[in-house]
């Protein structure tokens, strides 16, 4: 049993999860977990997928399509790929909305915790590599820093 104590506030009492994925393999272990997290505290869970936005980055590169209709298809792509995902890595006791977003990826999460008032946020340490590491560094870590609630990392490798 985890039990945050908070000195003005006695103890802190976990009613929504927000599990942030990107449907990499190391997905599948995070939303396990977020779903033990919600059955152990009897609390409600949300999965949020954030598609990154490339506008900020269109001086650097000539696009194919116009950005706003790639972000579009990009975000409807992700919402299928969402209903399918739930469906497939939770059993049907678990309860769990499905949030498609598009924007900064961890500044999102952020800004969704805040609005929706998640109370303890589950992610995984590790997703998708290569490029986007470097592109757009650590988002667990700048998750772990900026979020106003608890976050629990789950490094999927162990």
């Amino acid at each position: 049993m985890i039990v945050v104590k908070n000195e003005e506030e006695g103890v802190m009492q976990v009613k929504k999860i927000l599990v942030p994925i990107d449907f990499s393999e190391n997905a599948n272990r995070v939303i396990e977990y977020g779903a033990f997290a919600a059955k152990t505290f009897g609390a409600e869970m949300e999965a949020i997928f954030v598609a990154q936005t490339f506008q900020d980055y269109s001086e650097f590169f000539e696009p194919h399509m116009p950005i706003i209709q790639f972000e579009e298809d990009l975000v409807a792509g992700a919402k299928e790929r969402m209903t399918t995902f739930l469906k497939e890595n939770l059993d049907a006791s678990v309860i769990c909305k499905g949030v498609v977003l598009s924007g900064d990826i961890s500044e999102t999460i952020i800004e969704y915790v805040k609005q929706h008032h998640v109370d303890l946020v589950v992610m995984g340490t590790h997703g998708y590599k290569g490029l986007e590491k470097v592109l757009f560094g650590s988002i667990a870590e700048k998750v772990v820093k900026m979020s106003p609630c608890p976050v629990l990392t789950i490094n999927p490798y162990r």
